[in-house]
């Protein structure tokens, strides 16, 4: 990869982490609303998919800014993201104000799974710690 494509690698990288490491963050520090949100939604055990949620958040962000792992990392998260669209913003189920938010919210995740994944084809960009580096 060039320095070029390596600088814009990291920065892309820095700012999809940024946004799973802030979500994590709120939900670590607000996790009895966590659990609740996450019971709302129908999902068995609403403890443990909360920790879980917080674990592919915080933790494959920190790897993410860190170039740990970011391969991995970036392929599970998104995974993670495109499963919240079918669990959490089914806008094909709502109607009217509920179903225009989460479809805009679905094509969010959307668009960042996809910089997710070309992280998973492409690696970190050189500035990274971690294997995969190019």
């Amino acid at each position: 990869m060039s320095a070029f494509s390596s600088f814009f690698a990291f920065f892309a990288r820095i700012f999809l982490a940024v946004l799973f490491v802030v979500s994590g963050w709120g939900k670590l520090t607000g996790f009895e609303g966590t659990v609740g949100y996450v019971a709302s939604n129908g999902l068995p055990v609403p403890q443990l998919f909360a920790a879980l949620t917080i674990l592919v958040e915080l933790g494959g962000g920190i790897l993410l800014i860190l170039g740990l792992f970011s391969r991995l990392a970036a392929f599970i998260m998104a995974g993670f993201t495109l499963l919240t669209i079918v669990v959490v913003h089914h806008f094909w189920t709502m109607a009217d104000a509920e179903m225009q938010m989460n479809q805009l919210m679905a094509m969010k995740n959307l668009a960042i799974a996809g910089g997710l994944l070309m992280v998973t084809a492409f690696g970190p960009g050189a500035w990274a710690i971690g294997p995969g580096r190019d």
